[in-house]
């Protein structure tokens, strides 16, 4: 339905720029909201079973700080390929991130994600891609010592997926959707969550609320003994 009311309305306005109508019947009708898909999440074990391989090499210790950063903190891809050395703080334990309008938010960084970080750091190496125009160093890089990007993360997230078995789909916004999910399972802090996600509005972190919700509906249809769904008539 709202793919034709805007089809009638373009088409009238059209119409009307050619002189071949007057009014636009579609244009003061309201088109019915649809119906908002949830995300997509891993459960707690799932995530610790994609983060659990082996880093032998200077690759697989990259892509393992990289996949625990985005769970540890919840970064979109454009921040965490954005990052620079300077804006990873592990004394502290935060990183600073350069989010949607321009605004800066300070992150907590979990233990798992320093020990990956530290790792990398040191396969990393100290004179590799001095960085861009600013003259400082991006954080994350690709074998050729250059800025990885958004499209190489995805694939490697991807790749790892496949090996450790896990059966959904994995992109670097899921480690996002999985790190606000878990946060609000375990601590409730709406408002929280959304200042860590860096959302304006909070009906974009409520979303993660009606996921939560399924999973406790789940549990109470699964565990209650007048929830529980008999066999026979």
């Amino acid at each position: 339905m709202q793919r034709r009311l805007s089809a009638v309305r373009s088409f009238y306005a059209y119409l009307q720029r050619e002189g071949a109508a007057q009014a636009n019947p579609a244009g003061e009708v309201r088109a019915p909201k649809g119906r908002r898909r949830l995300p997509t999440t891993l459960d707690v074990d799932q995530m610790a079973r994609l983060l659990a391989f082996r880093t032998d090499d200077r690759l697989s210790t990259r892509d393992k700080a990289i996949m625990e950063l985005f769970y540890s903190s919840g970064l979109r891809l454009r921040e965490l390929v954005g990052l620079d050395l300077g804006d990873l703080d592990l004394r502290d334990a935060t990183v600073r991130v350069l989010g949607k309008g321009g605004k800066t938010r300070i992150l907590p960084v979990g233990r798992e994600a320093r020990a990956a970080l530290g790792a990398w750091l040191a396969e990393r190496g100290t004179d590799a891609a001095r960085g861009a125009a600013n003259g400082r160093a991006a954080l994350f890089l690709s074998r050729a010592g250059r800025r990885l990007s958004g499209r190489e993360i995805q694939r490697r997230v991807a790749l790892w997926a496949r090996r450790q078995g896990i059966p959904t789909h994995v992109h670097p916004h899921l480690f996002r959707h999985s790190f606000a999910t878990h946060m609000l399972e375990s601590s409730a802090d709406l408002r929280g969550v959304q200042e860590l996600l860096g959302h304006a509005d909070i009906g974009t972190t409520q979303i993660y609320t009606h996921l939560d919700f399924q999973r406790l509906a789940s549990v109470y249809d699964s565990a209650h003994p007048r929830a529980r769904r008999r066999g026979g008539a």
